[in-house]
């Protein structure tokens, strides 16, 4: 098996004086009315956290009972609850992904099986092993932004197995389709993460959505408040129909704004090896290790993506930011591609 290192991220590749289109967080920084909110919790800091309110809140947004709902420190607090509460069973991760998922079933003493997708990157529940009990896969998926079908993902549900759904990137997806959040299916698990949306990265917060058997599992492995005070606010705030309808025209204008580096990139004859639907993009460029190089010496820093199992050196994935950087960027990549 190939050696990858599960643990890199964007946020590695960011430097000073560099113009980031590498960390996949939409807003440089949270909207006026959620730093209020979080400004008015300020007080509170000197009692211990409760995440009943943020609970509650998640429930009424996606139609669950509270029992269904576990609010966590990020996805990636998830990922490891995960890998904790169920490291005896049989797991598979669907590459390419986030790798956060296998990582934190290594760390468990888990050795998950890889189901790698060919080019396009669409799943096959036939590549799914029949008697794998624990599966992870994204939607959309980091970093091949493709979106898959909830029926596609449903074929995978099955008794004696939990499928992990992560959609930390679908409220950037108009309307949310494909989202299995208000499905309680039997052994499906539903991670949610307002960090991508809400510029709040550093402040960890999200959720799960699964049956409460699962939820209670996960409660007894989680450690003691590890929600902040802060982190709970603000998963009340942005579970509220004014943060819903706000992170909706967001993710409008990220389609718009992808749609622009798309066209642009096609335009350069860069190919692009999936189609993308969230608000980053992969692309195949040979050699696009020196590519990158040279793009952080013109003050762009894109994402390798030679970390993620399923892919190799060739690939970079590139953020969505806003027209006047989409179009400085792909002038300085214009200069780099070979003629």
């Amino acid at each position: 098996m190939a050696d990858y290192d599960l643990h890199h991220h964007g946020d590695r590749e960011v430097g000073e004086g560099l113009i980031d289109l590498a960390v996949n967080v939409r807003l440089p920084e949270p909207p006026d009315w959620l730093r209020r909110e979080l400004a008015g919790a300020l007080s509170a800091l000197a009692a211990y956290p409760d995440t009943t309110a943020a609970t509650e809140a998640v429930a009424a947004r996606h139609r669950r009972d509270a029992g269904e709902v576990l609010v966590t420190a990020g996805a990636a607090e998830a990922f490891t609850l995960l890998a904790t509460a169920f490291r005896d069973r049989n797991a598979v991760v669907v590459h390419p992904q986030f790798t956060e998922p296998e990582a934190a079933l290594r760390a468990a003493g888990n050795e998950p099986r890889r189901v790698l997708l060919p080019p396009g990157y669409l799943l096959d529940p036939d590549l799914v092993p029949g008697d794998a009990e624990l599966g992870f896969v994204g939607n959309p998926t980091n970093p091949t932004s493709v979106l898959h079908r909830a029926a596609t993902l449903e074929k995978l549900c099955r008794p004696g197995r939990i499928l992990v759904v992560d959609e930390a990137f679908l409220d950037a997806v108009p309307g949310e389709p494909e989202s299995l959040a208000e499905k309680a299916l039997p052994g499906l698990v539903v991670l949610r993460s307002l960090t991508k949306t809400w510029g709040i990265a550093g402040l960890r917060a999200g959720y799960l959505l699964a049956e409460p058997e699962i939820v209670a599992r996960l409660k007894e492995v989680q450690p003691p408040w590890s929600v902040s005070t802060l982190a709970a606010r603000a998963v009340v705030a942005c579970c509220r129909p004014a943060a819903l309808d706000e992170a909706d025209k967001l993710a409008v204008q990220a389609e718009r704004d992808r749609e622009r580096l798309v066209a642009g990139l096609e335009a350069l004859g860069v190919e692009l090896p999936s189609t993308p639907r969230a608000p980053f993009v992969l692309v195949r460029i040979p050699g696009a290790q020196a590519i990158r190089d040279r793009l952080r010496a013109a003050g762009y820093a894109v994402r390798r993506g030679d970390t993620f199992p399923g892919l190799d050196g060739d690939h970079l994935r590139v953020t969505v930011r806003d027209e006047a950087t989409t179009t400085g960027f792909l002038r300085a990549l214009a200069r780099l591609l070979p003629a």
